[in-house]
């Protein structure tokens, strides 16, 4: 079952501009080098804690690295390799955090093509499913005894309004017969936010202190995200352009706010929704019931066996 939502006073008294500290503390945020992932790092970087960029690219996670240190002074920030269609490599990575606990993870890092050909990850598996969801699954079991040292550890999932109208095949989670682009992104985006609540499920039953939570970013716009050279660079008339549709939707540094909440209020136990309070498109961030298929347990443990089937490992916790 979902967890109580906090109380309106709670939720009032979150201000998305002064974010609490976390000195000490150790995130990790999966393509932490460009996009919506960026602002996770660089606004919980702001906080005090250290942030760990996991990046497949050297360079630009350089880049952003440099960025944020730019704007945020004293800044504790890196990264590491981490390259999540290449599940073997997964366990070297989660070893060259180089810790003994982490405190959170947030599942950013994501693909998603326009076009066909359908196409695989070198481990045979569709590229959106494969790195989207089962990348992000393997990670989370190489991370679970760092997760499981914190007092509170955390796994943030990353969702996507592209998998609300969209319903898993279970006989058919790689796309082998009705592969279209869009689809199959929403069904990966779908296969995330159900692993996300399976797993808090597990971890209540197990009786872990980490604590899983979902969120989706809304709608967010390039010609609404302020520029961090040379990573994003906005033009005087992208910004013009952009403004109208500032009504609706909204840049990539408010699209990280569900997240940053999720990572860093203390009134969050698990099992929860987050999205930007305006039809979920934009806005400070809401708890959103989960319901319908989202919340569909049965679908979700067939999803968590086929998973665990696909990459050969499944995160535990403790006994369930």
């Amino acid at each position: 079952m979902p967890s109580a939502a906090p109380t309106e006073s709670s939720t009032e008294r979150w201000n998305v501009h002064s974010l609490p500290r976390a000195d000490g503390k150790t995130f990790l945020v999966t393509g932490g080098n460009a996009g919506i992932g960026y602002f996770v790092a660089e606004q919980l970087a702001g906080t005090g804690a250290t942030v760990v960029l996991g990046s497949r690219d050297p360079g630009r996670a350089d880049a952003a690295v440099a960025s944020i240190r730019s704007l945020v002074p004293g800044a504790r920030v890196r990264h590491i390799r981490l390259d999540l269609a290449d599940l073997p490599s997964l366990e070297a990575s989660s070893e060259a955090l180089g810790l003994d606990r982490l405190d959170a993870v947030v599942h950013n890092a994501g693909v998603k093509f326009d076009q066909p050909p359908r196409r695989e990850t070198g481990d045979g598996h569709e590229a959106m499913f494969g790195i989207n969801h089962l990348g992000h699954f393997a990670l989370t079991h190489w991370l679970a005894p760092l997760l499981a040292a914190a007092p509170e550890g955390r796994v943030i999932t990353t969702g996507s309004f592209a998998a609300m109208s969209e319903r898993l095949d279970l006989d058919d989670l790689e796309s082998t017969r009705d592969y279209e682009p869009e689809r199959t992104y929403g069904r990966s985006k779908l296969a995330q936010m159900l692993f996300g609540f399976e797993l808090d499920r597990r971890l209540k039953a197990a009786g872990s202190t980490v604590r899983s939570v979902v969120t989706h970013p809304g709608g967010a716009l390039d010609s609404l995200t302020p520029s961090r050279p040379p990573l994003h660079v906005r033009t005087p008339g992208e910004r013009l352009r952009g403004l109208p549709a500032g009504i609706l939707v909204q840049g990539k540094d408010a699209a990280a706010w569900p997240a940053v909440r999720a990572v860093l209020d203390p009134s969050i136990t698990g099992g929860e929704l987050w999205t930007p309070r305006h039809f979920a498109l934009r806005g400070t961030p809401h708890r959103r019931p989960v319901r319908g298929h989202l919340a569909d347990a049965e679908v979700a443990a067939h999803l968590w066996s086929a998973s665990r089937d696909l990459t050969g490992v499944e995160p535990r916790f403790g006994p369930v």
